[in-house]
């Protein structure tokens, strides 16, 4: 049987970007609820993701063990909460390098979709910028823009103000 997953975003929706993501552990603030929203999703049943754009370290801006610091800061955080993450992905080319993992394009999510046997329809993708959820949309997932309505693309399934809220709605349909 298929599972069902919700793939995050990350700067911006799991923790403070302050226009710049962090490029150090020491950097990486976990927004308001986020481990709640986690574990009430794993609770539901859903694998969680992050898949995020990582382009600094292509432009090397931070190496990728750097990257792999922050990511276990950010595991380890979430799991302190009650959450479990069951795995990040990153693109870590550059901006305009062509790759298929880079969003907009669906690359990540259709990769960890085969890795883990996901139900595509019944799954979402939650991010706070335009190619998140063009990303969502080419994978098949229903998604979710964190922001307001006024700024949300039109494109979204649905707008939430954060991720708690979002995973509210999630935990409602």
């Amino acid at each position: 049987m298929q599972k069902r997953a919700v793939f995050l975003d990350r700067d911006g929706v799991i923790n403070r970007s302050d226009g710049k993501p962090p490029n150090t552990p020491e950097e990486l603030v976990l927004l308001p609820k986020v481990s709640e929203a986690i574990s009430r999703l794993n609770a539901a049943g859903f694998l969680v993701f992050v898949v995020t754009n990582q382009g600094g370290v292509g432009l090397g801006y931070m190496t990728k063990k750097s990257l792999d610091r922050i990511h276990e800061k950010l595991l380890q955080e979430v799991k302190e909460g009650g959450g479990r993450i069951d795995e990040i992905k990153a693109c870590t080319h550059r901006p305009r390098a062509g790759c298929s993992c880079r969003k907009p394009k669906p690359g990540m999510i259709l990769d960890l979709a085969a890795k883990y046997d996901i139900d595509l329809a019944k799954s979402y993708m939650v991010g706070d910028r335009d190619s998140d959820i063009e990303a969502g949309r080419a994978a098949g997932i229903k998604t979710i823009f964190i922001g307001n309505r006024a700024e949300a693309p039109e494109e979204a399934d649905f707008t939430a103000p954060d991720l708690f809220s979002a995973a509210e709605m999630i935990l409602r349909e």
